[in-house]
């Protein structure tokens, strides 16, 4: 799994994050909606997990890849 987010280019990430993961730009981006609605505890419609799921997705590669790269420099 490691290394498939090894070759996975950091570019595609974030313009993946930037793009999936913040969209619908207007009014309020789904993953910032989702996260609120995880921690007030209103988070149970399936929809809502699998909306979270979908935009949280690109942010957790981009992250995993950003972690990745820090410790295989050093």
């Amino acid at each position: 799994m490691m290394k498939l987010i090894d070759k996975l280019p950091l570019t595609a990430l974030i313009l993946v994050a930037l793009t999936l993961g913040l969209a619908p730009f207007s009014p309020q981006p789904h993953i910032v909606e989702k996260l609120g609605m995880l921690f007030d505890g209103s988070l149970s419609r399936p929809i809502d997990i699998f909306d979270l799921l979908l935009h949280g997705a690109p942010w957790l590669l981009l992250i995993l890849k950003l972690f990745r790269l820090s410790f295989s420099r050093t």
